[in-house]
């Protein structure tokens, strides 16, 4: 799969090892864990792949953002842990589909932008 960032600093947390020790300040298992989150979604076929995997927890964002409901989350490492990575699935125009009903376009779905790597729960 196709991964694009929303910003230069999304980027490099999510490829720059050393960046990622900064920002979750030197907390090795959270580096790990989003390393191994990205690797995973740059090896899926399609979106389809991270969604059928339950340590991933992907989900729904209800009124995140703009509030259409196009964004979703997965744990950077465990559901315990408050880390998040917030994507959104593009279409091969890397544009949101609108409306983004997950369910049915999860086979198609070969594109995705992460918005941010957040405590988003908190």
């Amino acid at each position: 799969m196709e991964i694009l960032f929303a910003s230069n600093k999304i980027e490099r947390l999510c490829t720059d090892m050393k960046a990622a020790r900064k920002f979750f300040g030197g907390e090795e298992v959270l580096v790990r864990g989003l390393f191994s989150r990205i690797n995973a979604l740059r090896s899926a076929d399609t979106i389809k792949d991270i969604i059928v995997q339950p340590p991933f927890r992907f989900h729904k964002l209800h009124n995140w953002k703009d509030g259409t409901g196009g964004y979703f989350a997965i744990d950077v490492k465990t559901r315990r842990d408050p880390w998040r990575i917030i994507l959104q699935p593009l279409d091969q125009e890397r544009q949101p589909f609108v409306p983004c009903n997950i369910d049915e376009i999860a086979m198609i779905v070969r594109i995705v932008e992460i918005e941010e790597v957040s405590k988003h729960y908190e």
